[in-house]
């Protein structure tokens, strides 16, 4: 469960197509993903690639440090950052790209866009203790605050559509483990899917609990009228396309990225090591 809840942190939300009315060109996109965060997001993938081989009933330091080349490698920021630039070329809109590099350039814009960068780089447990100490005590003032959390995900379709995302990513990176021989088990998809389904309704509740306690440390600085205006702006239809967009991304890149370990994993030994 500790390893569910670490990726879905660093994973986002479901497959989707977006069909471009008039694609923005690549500065105006490179500088979008500087403005709303999203380089950065992208950056923080690896650290879910820290816990793939638990996934696999193994442990990382059983392959040395030629693990942590491995995930350095498939994680590249510059190889991210450049997978995602090819997809926006091709999806963003120059409305969508305008309304949300607008949003994120203002004055608040960029004080989330800081604080979530921030937030990015930290693992769940780093936030955990402070987190709750944080999220009850905006409960005990009457804050409106845990509702606008639950409103924000809800905007952006966080809760169910990662968990479609997650498993996707499991699936793909179990049967390309299974088929390269670095697990014995044999899996068929179907009930592979299957068995992991049945965990949805326990990881749809650790993500709600989780959710609010990881944005009361993130937006920790943030009044409520900010939080408000936020929630508001993630309303939008314009932001929800623009999440929709970056989520998809990210979990396509992470799902690739997953399966090709799983390939390459197999000739990892603990005695490769730098």
């Amino acid at each position: 469960m500790m390893v569910m809840r670490k990726i879905l942190l660093a994973m986002s939300l479901l497959f989707c197509t977006v069909m471009p009315v008039k694609s923005a060109d690549r500065a105006q996109i490179a500088q979008f993903m500087a403005v709303t965060g999203f380089d950065v997001a992208l950056e923080s993938m690896r650290l879910s690639a820290r816990d793939a081989p638990t996934m696999l009933g193994l442990d990382a330091d059983d392959f040395g440090l030629s693990w942590s080349r491995l995930a350095d490698r498939m994680f590249e920021p510059e190889a991210l950052k450049s997978d995602a630039l090819e997809i926006l070329d091709k999806a963003l809109t120059e409305d969508v790209l305008a309304h949300a590099t607008g949003f994120y350039g203002s004055d608040l814009g960029q004080k989330l866009v800081t604080a979530e960068n921030e937030s990015h780089g930290l693992e769940f447990e780093d936030r955990e203790v402070e987190g709750a100490r944080l999220a009850q005590a905006l409960a005990a003032r009457g804050s409106p605050q845990p509702q606008y959390f639950l409103d924000m995900a809800e905007s952006i379709g966080y809760v169910g559509a990662t968990i479609k995302a997650y498993r996707e990513v499991q699936v793909r990176f179990l049967m390309a483990a299974s088929l390269a021989g670095l697990i014995d088990q044999r899996f068929d998809e179907v009930d592979l899917r299957a068995m992991l389904a049945q965990q949805d309704d326990e990881v749809r509740q650790a993500m709600t609990d989780n959710l609010i306690v990881a944005n009361a440390f993130t937006y920790r600085d943030f009044t409520d009228r900010e939080m408000e205006i936020y929630r508001d702006a993630l309303a939008m239809p314009q932001m929800m396309e623009v999440y929709e967009l970056m989520n998809a991304i990210h979990f396509t890149i992470m799902a690739d990225r997953f399966e090709r370990m799983a390939l390459e994993m197999v000739n990892l030994t603990p005695t490769q090591e730098l």
